[in-house]
């Protein structure tokens, strides 16, 4: 699903280099769960911006479920974003003046679908979150979890097949990260790839495979749980539980 080779990438000013990452290699499987943790400044943020087609390494080749996109155009990086990867951030990153189903529809309007299709997909984004009754709420007047659940209806309404979530529970209580963290689980149950940027070791070990990066380099990775150990922990306590297939 994601191969990166010898990956580097330099930022350079008038007068300094930083080198984020350096020969980074790291190979995720269709279906996998893997969590990527270091310390500030271990190149965890670079690594999943290049990941999710935000940035261009320096050097190096990166394949995108299968596909070199390194020689790639800036509309054809965007519409493999669009089509393949779902984003999650720790700050939400909702539009404050758009209601929750307009947040979530926001993907879905750079693709040639029908304005039906639109909201069936939305509806069930929505409900699958448990949040279909306040679909014209306003973030404002969520909860941090529930701002949260909308980011991952968003991320999951275009059918990813990678998952990417920096920080996912950064902002959020320990009882919010917990079913947050459940979320991911059933989603990854499901199918979908996730790859996840995390601080909190706990929240690593749910993982089945954990990363950890040190000045812009693997230093090391641990099989933390099989799939099957993975799938066994799902479950949800929520308003709803999370569907089966969005």
């Amino acid at each position: 699903m994601l191969s990166m080779h010898n990956i580097a990438k330099v930022y350079r000013t008038e007068s300094i280099e930083t080198h984020a990452l350096r020969e980074f290699s790291l190979f995720v499987d269709e279906g996998e769960f893997v969590s990527v943790t270091g310390p500030s400044g271990s190149g965890k943020t670079t690594f999943l911006n290049i990941a999710g087609l935000l940035e261009e390494s320096t050097v190096g080749i990166y394949e995108l479920d299968g596909r070199d996109v390194s020689s790639l155009n800036d509309r054809d990086r965007s519409r493999l974003r669009n089509e393949k990867i779902g984003f999650i951030f720790q700050s939400f990153n909702l539009i404050p003046d758009l209601n929750l189903f307009e947040n979530v529809d926001v993907p879905l309007r750079y693709r040639r679908l029908s304005s039906g299709d639109r909201k069936q997909r939305v509806e069930r984004a929505l409900e699958s979150v448990g949040l279909a009754s306040r679909m014209k709420h306003l973030p404002e007047q969520l909860s941090g979890g529930q701002q949260q659940r909308v980011a991952i209806a968003r991320a999951l309404v275009g059918e990813p097949r990678l998952l990417l979530a920096d920080e996912p529970t950064g902002n959020l209580d320990s009882a919010m990260a917990d079913q947050v963290m459940k979320f991911l689980e059933q989603i990854h149950a499901d199918g979908t790839t996730i790859v996840m940027v995390t601080h909190d070791p706990d929240l690593a070990n749910r993982a089945e495979r954990n990363i950890h990066l040190i000045d812009g380099r693997v230093s090391g990775e641990e099989l933390v749980h099989s799939q099957e150990e993975v799938s066994q922990t799902v479950g949800f306590n929520g308003d709803q539980p999370l569907a089966a297939k969005i």
